[in-house]
């Protein structure tokens, strides 16, 4: 049985042809020709962020309230002692409604009884409104 000849029977058995003037595409990069095309840049992120879960601010009693305000005017008073002080807050989420609790710890380096707020190693302040507890030596002694 005689075989038909390709149409490619030619040049088929060629030697692979080398240019005189481009380096060899190496094969990380020609296979980058062929990767997959992103259409919707971006989506990822927004499904991934949208599934991002946050929590809602938690109210305080009156109770609470009133024993949080005691605390601050203890760390007023001690605030020149530099006393350690654990706080946990509410952090706002800067993309979407809520945000998470996050408990900060450092040396208190000042307090506002008429800005409403105590800093935390001369870089965090942290409003009264957002503090949910506060813990520091100070309560203890008291």
């Amino acid at each position: 049985m005689k075989r038909k000849p390709s149409r490619y029977e030619d040049i088929l058995y060629l030697p692979h042809p080398v240019s005189k003037t481009r380096k060899r595409m190496s094969q990380y990069d020609r296979a980058a020709q062929f990767s997959p095309f992103a259409a919707l840049v971006g989506y990822d992120a927004a499904i991934r962020e949208e599934a991002r879960l946050t929590s809602g601010r938690r109210e305080l009693a009156e109770d609470a309230l009133a024993a949080l305000d005691r605390k601050y005017t203890l760390l007023a008073q001690h605030r020149e002692e530099r006393p350690r002080v654990e706080v946990t807050w509410f952090r706002e989420d800067e993309r979407k409604a809520g945000g998470e609790y996050v408990t900060s710890r450092g040396i208190l380096t000042a307090v506002s009884a008429q800005g409403q707020w105590l800093e935390l190693d001369r870089e965090m302040r942290i409003r009264f409104g957002d503090i949910f507890a506060l813990e520091s030596p100070v309560f203890r002694e008291e």
